[in-house]
């Protein structure tokens, strides 16, 4: 089990669609790359479904941008992708905050959606 090509262009198109979510300060856009019942774990008390992902980064401030870079991809199961990345939370009033992410982006139908979310610091 290691990173592959396919795995980084799985998880790539999740993530590009959660990144303009996020740079465009459009909760409900983010909210609609989980599935219905994802586990979410920002850095704030955790969320289960697209209502607390949505109300998260509601919360988050105006021009707030996601930079990211996958570090490692596993396949579990068919219809699941891992993934282990690097991302860096830039604001318009203080200084970056990096992060590591750890996601599980799943097959539902034709597409694939984040269903388990976790972020943490390494301060």
């Amino acid at each position: 089990m290691t990173t592959t090509a396919d795995d980084e262009k799985i998880l790539g198109a999740v993530l590009d669609r959660w990144k303009a979510g996020v740079d465009a300060h459009r909760p409900e856009h983010v909210a609609a790359t989980f599935t219905e019942d994802a586990l979410f774990q920002g850095l704030h008390p955790y969320s289960v479904g697209r209502p607390g992902v949505a109300a998260y980064y509601d919360s988050q401030p105006l021009g707030m941008k996601a930079a990211y870079r996958i570090l490692e991809t596993r396949r579990p199961a068919d219809g699941l992708v891992l993934g282990y990345l690097d991302v860096e939370f830039t604001f318009t009033d203080r200084p970056a905050l990096p992060v590591k992410l750890s996601v599980l982006a799943t097959r539902v139908g034709d597409d694939w959606l984040i269903s388990h979310y976790q972020v943490s610091r390494l301060d």
